[in-house]
């Protein structure tokens, strides 16, 4: 008898994917590139060893993004206040008695090292927030981007600059992101994701305020890429950054105030009138700003009558400009907390004296920024926000009635209320408004209040945008309208014809429906077209539209429709072949469509292609290596 012994096969498992070092640049590598493609290969080699699986990989590349923003961003703060102190022990040597008239000296000074790194590093200290979402990993990372990044931020504000640390913290947290997404090569949604974790990890340590961190991110950095996964991501980067601050710098909220609460029905009213006094504020700051930045870029006249000033060299005019406004007002100097701070502790202030604090203020941010120095724009909105606020708090209290009067809260709790809005209307980011201010006081009570200013600012503001003057006061150069540029902008270049796919599968419409899918599934394709006995086209067949009759059947093939005839919509939407990309990826985006069937436009039944949103993709990135070939 002879046995049969079965086959013995080894055990094996399919190894994760491994993660491979990226190879040196054409160029001549720099000491930079060195350093970096070591940290890489150290990185990923121990990653391969672990055998880790992607969505693992992703949740501590999460936590590693939070830890080296969070580091970055104490040191950040850090730097700032030991220039600060520097500076003061500095005046107090050079004039015991009268310090503050070498108080100019300062903002000059920041400003004159700011410009000579611009002048040593334009590529690097030029590139923002939107530049990184726009390169889509066309650029290589450097270590020495953030670093740079840092100590700009540092000298600029530390000197005197009428700037904020959320702007920088959030460029630096996403170049962190930016540097281990190439690291590990991921896909370009995984590092755009991991941008908007650096994002959101930033103005969680920058402001001890994880959760506007990671509403910042949403509204801000990826307007249209929630999902469950990237909202994981961002939470644990924010948390981790968050926490790394807290313990340099204790857990302490911002600001310290009583707890304010709407004390009558007049008040709503009285908060409305403030949202549209907030609307007015935001306006104008933005304004400023741009008319600040075109001044320096040589837009405007004064700038073009004088262009021998290099532009590497502007942020000098913009710290010796905010030195001189700082004669008279000291406040505007720096991130400005201590005066929000004095006035929701409702130190009282004269109706002159908040007057020009606004405006100097507006003014000395809009130089600073226009200039070329190095911050952002949220602190000195809560600054003016409150300043606005307590404004109008002191006129209520002092021209309502006695009676009324009784009922109107303290004019530092409409302070509060106009920082949120103020800042909502700059950035057009209510909820991260809204979240930033309760995280900044921890006060619950006033969020109706809140909720309310805001929403009619944010609505002014809006609707100022359809104005003829006022609709590009979208704010890319200050580190706030971070979406990338829209795909539509691109896709008007070219036109359906050039990218459309002439091979598509035609379904008979008498076919039934499971013939139908196995068509489809033979072809791999994910759209059919249905057309009649005059090959004339009937509709449009998908994958999906198949699933749902199934399930709406039980899974079962008994009550299917026995033709295609009862799947076909009355209405078809339709792309023409000399018709710009972008109005059919607007006619996809109003349906939530994912392809389109081209038709002759003499003939709307006639199919002469398809297109689908992976032409889409095709063309945008088509018409960029395009225009980088003809820049070069």
């Amino acid at each position: 008898m002879i046995s049969r012994t079965p086959l013995q096969l080894p055990l094996m498992s399919v190894p994760p994917p491994q993660i491979l070092p990226p190879e040196f640049p054409q160029r001549a590598p720099s000491w930079n590139d060195g350093v970096r493609l070591a940290l890489i290969y150290r990185l990923t080699a121990f990653i391969n060893r672990i055998r880790i699986t992607p969505e693992a990989l992703l949740l501590l590349t999460a936590c590693l993004i939070g830890a080296g923003t969070g580091v970055a961003i104490a040191g950040l703060r850090t730097l700032i206040a030991l220039i600060q102190l520097t500076g003061l022990h500095g005046l107090w040597a050079i004039s015991p008695e009268h310090p503050h008239w070498w108080l100019p000296v300062l903002p000059l000074l920041g400003g004159g090292l700011v410009s000579l790194m611009r002048w040593q590093q334009p590529i690097l200290l030029g590139q923002s927030l939107q530049t990184l979402l726009s390169d889509n990993r066309e650029q290589s990372a450097s270590i020495l981007r953030p670093l740079l990044k840092l100590l700009a931020a540092a000298t600029s504000i530390g000197t005197g600059a009428s700037l904020g640390t959320e702007g920088p913290s959030a460029e630096i947290g996403a170049n962190v992101g930016a540097l281990l997404g190439q690291a590990f090569q991921v896909s370009k949604e995984r590092y755009r994701l991991l941008l908007g974790a650096g994002a959101a990890a930033g103005l969680a340590a920058g402001f001890n305020a994880p959760i506007a961190g990671v509403f910042f991110a949403l509204e801000l950095v990826l307007p249209q890429s929630f999902n469950a996964q990237g909202a994981s991501v961002l939470l644990i980067s924010a948390v981790t950054a968050s926490l790394i601050a807290r313990a340099v710098f204790g857990v302490e909220p911002e600001f310290d105030l009583p707890a304010y609460q709407v004390l009558s029905n007049w008040e709503w009213v009285c908060y409305l009138g403030l949202g549209i006094l907030a609307s007015l504020v935001s306006l104008t700051y933005v304004q400023a700003i741009q008319f600040f930045q075109q001044l320096f870029q040589g837009k405007i006249w004064p700038r073009q009558a004088f262009p021998l000033l290099p532009s590497p060299w502007t942020p000098i005019i913009g710290g010796a400009g905010v030195g001189l406004l700082a004669l008279g007002l000291p406040q505007i100097l720096g991130v400005g907390y201590g005066t929000v701070d004095d006035i929701l502790q409702q130190q009282a202030f004269s109706v002159s004296f908040l007057l020009l604090l606004l405006a100097g203020k507006l003014i000395a941010t809009a130089l600073s920024l226009g200039s070329g120095l190095v911050g952002g724009i949220f602190a000195p909105a809560l600054f003016l926000g409150a300043c606005l606020g307590d404004l109008y708090g002191v006129a209520l209290n002092g021209l309502a009635p006695p009676a009324i009067a009784a009922e109107i809260a303290p004019p530092a709790a409409y302070a509060m209320v106009g920082m949120a809005a103020v800042l909502a209307g700059s950035a057009r980011a209510p909820l991260t408004s809204l979240l930033l201010l309760f995280e900044l006081t921890r006060n619950y009570l006033i969020i109706l209040p809140l909720m309310a200013a805001v929403g009619v600012t944010v609505w002014l503001v809006e609707r100022a945008q359809t104005l003829p003057k006022l609709d590009k006061l979208a704010l890319p150069e200050m580190g706030i309208g971070l979406q990338t540029t829209n795909p539509q902008d691109w896709l008007d270049q070219v036109q359906v014809a050039d990218f459309m796919a002439t091979q598509f599968v035609t379904l008979s419409v008498t076919l039934l429906l499971p013939e139908a899918a196995q068509t489809m599934l033979a072809a791999k394709v994910n759209t059919a077209m249905i057309l009649g006995d005059q090959k004339q086209l009937l509709g449009v067949l998908s994958l999906t539209d198949i699933l749902r009759q199934f399930n709406q059947d039980n899974n079962t093939c008994a009550t299917i429709p026995p033709t295609l005839e009862t799947l076909c919509s009355a209405e078809v939407l339709y792309a023409y072949p000399q018709e710009s990309m972008s109005a059919a990826l607007a006619r996809m985006n109003a349906r939530g469509l994912h392809s389109l069937p081209v038709v002759d436009p003499d003939s709307p039944r006639q199919v002469l292609g398809i297109l689908d949103r992976h032409q889409m993709s095709l063309a945008t990135d088509w018409i960029k290596v395009r225009s980088l070939l003809a820049q070069s």
